[in-house]
């Protein structure tokens, strides 16, 4: 019976099987193999070895990009888990309306995101975008946003509120399952809103937050489409992010032995960010049942 029931089991589990085999096994396969030659699509690959890497590890605008999409990943993830937070528990108590709210807050989660990036492209817009005029009216300057390099990459950071719907709706499910009973006591016992916020409230949703601290930095360095649609990666290469150089490495120059070696390098990179994010979490992230000071 175990034996026919296993046999049962690996038959309904084969057709998402073949799919990852075939979309996204083999490519990642082939894509580690056209790592390591020089391969354009014209002319049969050939073996270069590690000079793909050791070309990427010695290009400036390699190194420029990665800095970007550092820069980049570093504002989004620290105004995700601030603002998503915030905003979750401002929605987490149940009243009329608050369905609808959530409802609102994620709906531009499912947008196109070109329509997305063409519609902060319009509101950052320095002669007639909506945010400028705003700031003109209040007697106040409006940087040139995307059209200057200082303000091009917190302009990307500012686009990406766009998208903090799906941070607060893992917020809100993470508060809900706050025991009511430690607030409850804590408060009897004289704990004021700040240590009650501090001492339960982070503690209980820490896994939750080290799950979208790790999604956050993984998404945010795979930024693309603002980029591409937008500044093409300009202006001074001051948001020319890692996926827009593999992107162009690979369609534009015909260069796919570079352009898969520099996406592996972001494998390798997001693997070591996040090993770490994992080393340090015992230090900070608090599981029910575990006894650890």
């Amino acid at each position: 019976m175990s034996r026919a029931e296993t046999l049962r089991g690996w038959l309904f589990a084969s057709p998402w099987i073949l799919g990852f085999c075939a979309f996204t096994g083999l490519p990642l396969a082939l894509s580690l193999w056209y790592s390591f030659t020089s391969f354009d699509l014209i002319h049969k690959a050939h073996w270069v070895g590690l000079a793909n890497y050791a070309y990427l590890l010695h290009s400036h605008t390699f190194w420029v990009s990665m800095y970007d999409t550092a820069y980049y990943s570093m504002g989004v993830v620290v105004l995700q888990l601030a603002l998503g937070l915030s905003i979750a528990m401002l929605l987490n108590f149940r009243s009329r309306g608050s369905g609808l709210l959530r409802t609102i807050y994620y709906l531009p989660a499912v947008t196109s995101g070109v329509a997305v990036a063409l519609l902060w492209g319009w509101l950052l817009d320095p002669t007639a975008g909506l945010i400028d005029q705003f700031l003109r009216s209040i007697g106040l300057p409006g940087p040139l946003w995307l059209g200057s390099p200082h303000w091009a990459k917190p302009a990307f950071i500012l686009m990406s509120v766009w998208g903090i719907g799906p941070t607060i709706v893992l917020f809100i499910a993470a508060l809900q399952g706050v025991r009511s009973e430690l607030v409850d006591a804590a408060r009897v016992d004289g704990a004021t809103s700040w240590r009650v916020f501090l001492h339960i409230v982070l503690p209980a949703i820490s896994p939750m937050m080290l799950f979208v601290l790790v999604v956050s930095v993984i998404g945010s360095f795979q930024v693309f489409i603002p980029a591409y649609v937008l500044t093409g990666g300009g202006p001074v290469h001051s948001t020319y992010f890692a996926v827009l150089r593999i992107y162009q490495l690979a369609f534009q120059y015909l260069q796919f032995g570079q352009a898969t070696a520099m996406a592996w390098l972001m494998v390798l990179m997001l693997l070591a960010i996040t090993g770490i994010q994992f080393a340090l979490s015992g230090r900070w992230v608090y599981y029910a049942g575990d006894h650890r000071r």
